[in-house]
């Protein structure tokens, strides 16, 4: 489900930003690791990360209070034993590597407007959101310059015009049981014990 919903927001940004800067061939906004840029993919070269915005998982979370406790299901006549659904947080980073800086900077600000227009992705208003997927949720995460530094400093040093968003809950499940039985339909009590 990671690479669903990445590919699902890296579209509807896409979209957006051919709404806003005019249809493109290749997508502005492209799933890469930031990381992989070299001082010569700047604005161009063979690089598919050159000249584009990147979105790069930096961090994945596990969201312990949406946990359920219960590990059983009722699937038609039976009881389906199964582990909780894990979900989880991915932290989502967005840089722009243009030579114009003045164009990096018109392209952050347009990613940061269409979180601001929508941050919300159900299938009501995404019919294009994957079936596994009941809802994505996009929030700005601010960084003081301390964090922005270890951060970077991870991912090479070399800072690019960017901004965090905390993606909420994404479930992650496997659809084999790990046992199962049938449902108890009735108890009978008799004066020799439970039958």
């Amino acid at each position: 489900m990671i690479h669903e919903a990445l590919k699902f927001i890296s579209d509807e940004v896409n979209r957006y930003l051919s709404l806003k800067l005019g249809s493109v061939t290749d997508p502005r906004l492209v799933l890469g690791n930031v990381a992989k840029l070299s001082e010569n993919d700047q604005g161009g070269g063979s690089n598919p990360l050159s000249n584009r915005a990147i979105l790069t998982l930096v961090n994945i979370e596990e969201d312990r209070v949406s946990r359920s406790p219960d590990n059983y299901r009722r699937v038609g006549d039976a009881i389906q034993y199964r582990n909780p659904k894990v979900f989880i947080n991915l932290y989502c980073l967005f840089s722009v590597n243009r030579s114009n800086y003045d164009v990096s900077l018109e392209w952050l600000n347009y990613i940061i407007q269409f979180f601001q227009y929508r941050n919300v992705f159900t299938h009501g208003n995404s019919p294009l959101l994957h079936e596994k997927i009941d809802q994505l949720v996009l929030d700005m995460t601010s960084m003081n310059l301390e964090q922005l530094n270890q951060l970077w400093g991870v991912m090479g040093g070399k800072y690019y015009p960017s901004v965090l968003y905390k993606m909420r809950l994404i479930a992650i499940e496997d659809d084999t049981p790990e046992a199962s039985g049938d449902l108890i339909r009735e108890i009978n009590i008799t004066e020799q014990g439970i039958n």
